[in-house]
């Protein structure tokens, strides 16, 4: 049998990546629908096209980099075949695990000192660096190459810092820099006037101007992120692949890494950029020679909704309009909101008390006076709209930061609400319900219906705060209701089809 040539990633939207040598493949963070989300709430890939699975080379393993719901997606793999073994990092949280074993796959996990080998294809999950973003730390970045080669890595840098050990690794000569970076651009950027998680709503802190640019994109991701890695020839964007819920602006700005990569080869001489789009294959030489690219003919783009959705964003550019937030998720059935208060008593204790542990609950701890002179114990608000039997009204609790707990309040106008308390949270009631019911998860609400203002800086927001709190890392009990129903969906139960 002939010797690999070479390594063909084929890019399939957002962050998922077919990798072959021609004789085995891999396949990392599958997406293979048109759409991906751990309920019934759906994130459509940008740009839209399908993947031909029939067609497409099946995969010899499956890597599942970590636990998010843009890449750890129960209906893509439930079109693979259940004999094909998937490997994940040791710290994926087991709720995930679980569910993928239900779905009748063997999963095995692998730390960074035990290579995976599928045929000729030698594979490395690094751990994120420590310096990452804590919602992102059980990532795991795989460095894949062909086995007995060195010097012509690919590292895919997969929404985390690049991995300390790998840096070690490259700074005491035991492995050669990259010949191919892959870097996630997750900038996530909304016109202004449309929702966006780090929108603030203070007046005055959120402009045209506090919207990231393109050239700030790219100075992160190819100046900041690759700084460790010195010598790196190629690089390679992706990411930003998907349009939120109910988005009336279309795809994010900055989301069209073929322009990316363009403008980057035009201004910085250090390597060279690819901005693939989906079905775009590059394929890197064993021999460590200029990757070339070609298409795969299993992977069709919808040229009609690409158009489409770039209209509408246009037209958005051209007349910003003040979006207001909508639901996301189903209403509630009318048996179905006397729980929902139990389930809201039951649950608002517990989040008092984990948002003290928060940069938020640190920030709003030290800091004693606010707009009106000294504060009290309340600290910051939580809004929630549509309360049961009350449609067009508000339900107010203010964060009591002496119990911890939160305290119900007299609901004011959303102003009055920014002047008393340095923090707010506003969220429809049904859809912090649905995240306590595993319907939907907190990316879910924070992308499609939160908004919020804070002091400070945005990590020290609300947003980061209930991602501490909620997270599949912290609340896995959330996680596995959800992906209960899922498999449910699916026609899946303990492992077998129902």
């Amino acid at each position: 049998m002939a010797a690999p040539t070479g390594l063909e990633l084929t890019f399939l939207g957002h962050q998922t990546w077919h990798i072959t040598d021609g004789l085995s493949t891999v396949l990392l963070d599958p997406i293979l629908a048109e759409a991906f989300g751990a309920s019934s709430l759906e994130f459509p890939i940008w740009p839209p096209r399908t993947v031909d699975v029939n067609r497409m080379p099946s995969p010899d393993a499956v890597i599942l980099s970590h636990e998010h719901l843009d890449h750890f997606h129960l209906p893509s793999l439930a079109l693979l075949s259940r004999t094909v073994p998937l490997y994940t990092g040791i710290t994926t949280p087991s709720a995930v695990t679980d569910a993928i074993t239900a779905l009748g796959f063997t999963v095995h996990r692998l730390d960074h000192n035990t290579p995976l080998t599928v045929g000729d294809i030698e594979i490395t999950l690094f751990p994120a660096g420590a310096r990452t973003l804590f919602w992102e730390q059980r990532v795991a970045q795989p460095l894949i190459r062909l086995t007995g080669t060195r010097g012509h890595d690919v590292f895919i840098g997969v929404d985390a810092d690049v991995s300390d050990l790998y840096i070690e690794q490259l700074i005491d000569g035991a492995l050669q820099p990259p010949l191919l970076a892959v870097v996630s651009n997750n900038a996530q950027t909304v016109p202004y006037g449309a929702l966006g998680a780090d929108t603030n709503l203070l007046p005055g802190l959120d402009s045209p101007r506090r919207r990231k640019t393109g050239i700030e994109i790219l100075n992160g991701l190819l100046v900041d992120y690759l700084g460790p890695l010195h010598g790196v020839r190629e690089v390679a964007l992706c990411g930003n692949g998907f349009t939120a819920p109910r988005s009336p602006h279309g795809p994010f700005l900055y989301a069209d890494h073929r322009a990316l990569a363009e403008a980057a080869n035009t201004l910085q001489h250090l390597f060279r950029v690819h901005g693939p789009r989906p079905g775009d294959r590059l394929t890197v030489p064993a021999d460590g020679g200029e990757i070339t690219s070609s298409r795969a003919e299993w992977v069709a783009l919808d040229a009609a909704a690409e158009a489409e959705a770039l209209a509408q964003q246009h037209a958005f550019l051209a007349e910003p309009q003040q979006v207001e937030p909508a639901p996301i998720t189903p209403a509630l059935t009318e048996g179905e909101w006397d729980g929902a208060r139990r389930l809201l008593a039951e649950e608002l204790p517990r989040m008092a008390r984990e948002l003290i542990a928060s940069r938020m609950g640190a920030l709003a701890s030290g800091i004693h006076d606010y707009l009106h002179g000294p504060l009290g114990a309340h600290r910051a608000v939580l809004r929630l709209l549509d309360p049961p039997g009350a449609p067009g009204t508000v339900e107010s609790y203010a964060w009591n930061i002496a119990g911890p707990a939160w305290e119900p309040v007299e609901s004011t106008g959303r102003e009055e609400a920014m002047s008393r308390y340095p923090f707010g949270i506003e969220i429809y009631y049904q859809d912090l319900i649905a995240v306590f019911l595993g319907r939907a998860q907190i990316w879910d609400v924070v992308g499609g219906s939160y908004q919020g203002w804070n002091v400070g800086e945005p990590l020290d927001s609300p947003v980061y705060a209930l991602f501490a709190v909620y997270g599949e890392h912290q609340r896995p009990d959330l996680a596995a209701r959800c992906y209960a129903h899922s498999l449910t969906a699916l026609g899946y139960v303990q492992g077998s089809a129902a």
